[in-house]
This record gives structure tokens, C-alpha cells and sequence, in this order.
């Protein structure tokens, strides 16, 4: 997109490119998201930005009207798989902030040199920049959105000092943090995640993301799934709200998020036991959700397929969920080999029954956290109801998981990681690839052998022979298109699974 197409969509307002770039206006030293409902500045006193971080660090400040550092993360860092794409999904994890550069340096297997140098000149930013711009966006939201004294959120959002808070907000802001929170936006604003106070020890959030959002199939997904004791929806379809249980680097968090969406946000509680875990827990929150995803470039390409055509005017803006934990998620992946939906989720429940690690206080029916796959590594397994040639499969993922021989964190190399999935007894294209698709959230995976993704073909009437190749014309978006397969017409939900056993390779 060039700089003249950028221009354009900022005068027609067009919020479908929100969080994919941001333009400042050197007239008045602010920048702005391309949908800002301010009159639209001559084009000369433009200019462009690929990032927040970028704009920030050329002296702009944050327009107050249109707050862009709260629109949605752009969809490019999920489909990029490079070093700058994985680097990003670390940063928005807070990794920088726990580690240091040298600690996401290590992560992503570069220098920090080298790292300090590819982000510069992509994005306009180095990896601290970054993380002060989303340090900067995290402490704000708790400053409109909470009564906590400004102490105590300097430290939550990451800064290393009271001071660094202060000038960190005056800069980007040019608002004190007093200031700040006094200019809470009112309830009848479309943009930005700014919920309003709720009770004690809970933190509202609303979670932008671009529409359309097709959050009653997300729900229809998460719902089928649920394992007992970490997981819980509740109430009609349409007003459902889904609840989970957190392992954050800080301690343990239980997530809420409603059906009803507003309008370009999911409205989210946090219930923390160390409120320094906010942006982790939020950024999982959003992977979880596919928040980040852009329903428009992946329709424009789906819908070129006659028979996709069809399937996304159906389900407009259907989201491929990703996992809060990747850990958690592959090891579900094993679970629900070769069988039912609905088995799968009895062999989690009785797993986290046996195995999970009790909250220090219930919430309601939440009571665990997922088992540890340290723990998992050395277990029996007995209590599980599935042949031993499937419970050694879990054991070997397990070690593998926590020994670091495959690693699924946000910035892993997607290709390696599937390479040492396969490697593993009992591991086979179906379960790496779809471990790819939701604990790495890759938007380009394809299962040829799913016989659900076959069988939505055959219903929605698309030929099965030669789905590779056909599927190539639908890159880079082509796990969209496995949900609008599993999501075809039909009586009764399908449950996605390969169609080969793969416990049984040797």
C-alpha cells in the first residue's frame, strides 16, 4: 500500500486499515488512527507510520479524540513468520518487559544487535520503543478504567519507576497521569478499550477488534470445549459469557469475556493475582479471541473460491481461534485424536481432574489451572480412558514441551516447531498442523486430511480431489477456510479430526 492509497483511506475515514498503519500531521505534532473523525489534514502535512512506537519516536503525541494506541494489533504480525513478525508477538506478550532485549533477542535465536536493527528498519521503532508504547497504551486503559493510585499502576504497566511513568505519559499524552484519568472518555464513544469501573479487583476491558465479528460460531467453538474445572459458558446464545482459568508468569488469572459485542469490542474482566500480569493476560485474551485478524483482506481472498464465497457471506467475519496456552493446547490436540469433540472434552476433564492445580480460591465452577506438563511428562495417566500407545504419545509431547525440544511460545518458528512435532511417536500431520493452527496461531494452515474440513466440502458442495492445490489460491488465509468447512451447514455439529490414526505411527 503506498503512501498515496494511505491518504485516501485516511480521507474517507476507512477504519478497516486501523492498527495496519497511523499518520501524524506536522501541523499540530499529533498522530492519529486512519479513521479519526477529525477533519483530515492537507497532504503535505502528513506523514506515515507502520507503528505507534514509530510516531512516538518522531515526537508525535497520541490525538486525544480518536486514541489511536487502542485499536487493534495489525493482522500482518500473525501471518508473518520472519523475525520481525515473531518478535512482535513477543512484545505485545510483554517478553521486554520480563526479559529484557537480550531476553527476546534469545527467544528469536539473533543478537540483539541483530534484532535492534531489523525492527528499526521495518517499523520505524527498536524492541524498548515498542515496549513503551505498549506499556504507555496498558497504563492509560488502567488509569480510565480503575481507581488504583497511579503508583501502583506505574509498576502493573511495566515501568521501572514513578518517574518513567510520569514522563512517559506527559510525552505521549502531553497530559499528566492526573490529567489523564480525569479525561476518561464518556460511555457513548466508539473508540478504545475503556469499559467502565466495576467492582474491586476486577479489571473491565474492552478488547477492539475490526468487524465483522462472527462471535456467536467463536462462542459455539469455545462452548463445545470446555473442560471442567478450567473453562465455563454460561447463558443463551447470543448473551453468553465464556470464562477461563490463566497460568500467567505472575501467578494465576481468570478471564471473562461476553458474546454481545459492542460496537468494534468484546467487553473482558480480568481477575488478577498480580495486576504486572495485565498485558500478558490481555494479549492471550485477544489471541484466544483471533482479535487481531482482518476479516476484510481474508473475505477479499476467500470469496474469489465460488463455493468460500458463499460460506463467508454466511459467517462474515469468522475467526480462527488461536490458544492462551500453547502448552495446554497441543496437549488437548493429542486428546482429541481419533475421537469426538465431545470424548475429547470428557478425557480433558478427567486430566485436569486428576492432574490440574487447584486455584487458592474457587471461582464458581473455575477451581483449576491446566496440569503442568512438567508433571504431565511423569505421569501414569490411567485416569484417562484412552489406550496406552495414546497416553505414551502424551507423556513423550509432554517431555518434549518441557525440556524445550519443540517450544510453542508466540515468537516460535512456526516451521521448526512443526518439524519437531513430527519427530515425535505419535505425532502426525494432522495433529502438528493443527497444533500450528491454534497454539502458534498460523492463518495459513491446511489439514488435508481433516474429514470434517471434507466432509463441510462436500455439504457446502466443493470437490475434495485436489484440495491442495486448490487450496493454494486461498494463501495466506487458508485456516480461515477450514472453519468455514467445519462451519458448512449441517444438523449436527462436526468434529474436526484427521482421518488416519496417527497414535499408531511408528
Amino acid at each position: 500500500m503506498n503512501e498515496d492509497s494511505r491518504y485516501e483511506a485516511v480521507r474517507s475515514r476507512d477504519a478497516r486499515f486501523d492498527g495496519a498503519f497511523f499518520f501524524a500531521v506536522s501541523t499540530t505534532g499529533i498522530y492519529c488512527r486512519p479513521s479519526c473523525p477529525a477533519t483530515t489534514p492537507r497532504r503535505r502535512n502528513v506523514a506515515f507510520f507502520p507503528t505507534a512506537a514509530a510516531a512516538q519516536g518522531s515526537g508525535f503525541r497520541a490525538c486525544r479524540r480518536c486514541r489511536p494506541d487502542a485499536v487493534p494489533g495489525s493482522a500482518e504480525w500473525n501471518a508473518r513468520a520472519d523475525v520481525v513478525g515473531r518478535a512482535m508477538r513477543l512484545i505485545s506478550e510483554g517478553v521486554v518487559d520480563r526479559e529484557g532485549v537480550a531476553g527476546l533477542a534469545a527467544r528469536l535465536g539473533y543478537s540483539a544487535r541483530q534484532v535492534q536493527r531489523q525492527l528499526n528498519a521495518e517499523l520505524g521503532a527498536g524492541p524498548v520503543a515498542l515496549a513503551r508504547a505498549q506499556r504507555a497504551h496498558t497504563a492509560r486503559v488502567l488509569l480510565q478504567t480503575t481507581g488504583l493510585p497511579a503508583a501502583e499502576i506505574a509498576f502493573a504497566a511495566g515501568f521501572a519507576s514513578v518517574r518513567q511513568f510520569n514522563d512517559t505519559i506527559k510525552e505521549i499524552y502531553a497530559l499528566t497521569p492526573s490529567e489523564l484519568r480525569a479525561a476518561r472518555p464518556g460511555k457513548g464513544t466508539r473508540f478504545g478499550p475503556v469499559a467502565p469501573p466495576t467492582t474491586p479487583g476486577v479489571l473491565p476491558l474492552r478488547l477492539a477488534f475490526r468487524g465483522p465479528y462472527a462471535a456467536r460460531q467463536l462462542f459455539d467453538h469455545l462452548q463445545r470445549r470446555a473442560i471442567t474445572g478450567i473453562e465455563e459458558v454460561s447463558g443463551e446464545p447470543g448473551a453468553r459469557t465464556y470464562r477461563r482459568t490463566l497460568r500467567l508468569p505472575h501467578g494465576a488469572g481468570i478471564a471473562e469475556v461476553d458474546e454481545a459485542a459492542g460496537d468494534g469490542w468484546l467487553d473482558c474482566r480480568l481477575h488478577l493475582a498480580e495486576l504486572r500480569d495485565l498485558t500478558t493476560a490481555s494479549q492471550r485474551v485477544r489471541r484466544l479471541f483471533d482479535l487481531d485478524a482482518d476479516p476484510y483482506a481474508v473475505a477479499e481472498r476467500l470469496r474469489a473460491d465460488a463455493v468460500l464465497a458463499r460460506l463467508v457471506d454466511r459467517h462474515p467475519g469468522l475467526r480462527s481461534p488461536g490458544a492462551p496456552a500453547p502448552d495446554e493446547l497441543a496437549v488437548r490436540a493429542v486428546l482429541g485424536q481419533q475421537v469426538s469433540v465431545a470424548a475429547g472434552r470428557t478425557l480433558g476433564d478427567a486430566l485436569v481432574a486428576a492432574y490440574g492445580e487447584p486455584l487458592p480460591e474457587p471461582a464458581g465452577a473455575l477451581t483449576h489451572l491446566f496440569p503442568r506438563v512438567d508433571d504431565l511428562a511423569q505421569a501414569a495417566l490411567t485416569e484417562l480412558g484412552m489406550p496406552e500407545s495414546r497416553r505414551a504419545t502424551l507423556r513423550t509431547l509432554s517431555t518434549a514441551l518441557a525440556d524445550g525440544t519443540v517450544v510453542l511460545d508466540a515468537g516460535a518458528d512456526r516451521d521448526e516447531a512443526e518439524r519437531a512435532l513430527l519427530g515425535l511417536r505419535g505425532i502426525g500431520p494432522w495433529t502438528a498442523g493443527y497444533i500450528r493452527m491454534r497454539a502458534l496461531g498460523d492463518p495459513d494452515v491446511l489439514l488435508v486430511g481433516d474429514a470434517a474440513v471434507l466432509a463441510g466440502m462436500r455439504r457446502a458442495g466443493a470437490p475434495t480431489a485436489g484440495l491442495r492445490e486448490r487450496a493454494n489460491a486461498w494463501r495466506p488465509w487458508r485456516s480461515y477456510a477450514m472453519h468455514h468447512f467445519w462451519n458448512a451447514p449441517v444438523t449436527e455439529p462436526a468434529s474436526p479430526r484427521p482421518t488416519t490414526t496417527e497414535s499408531t505411527r511408528p
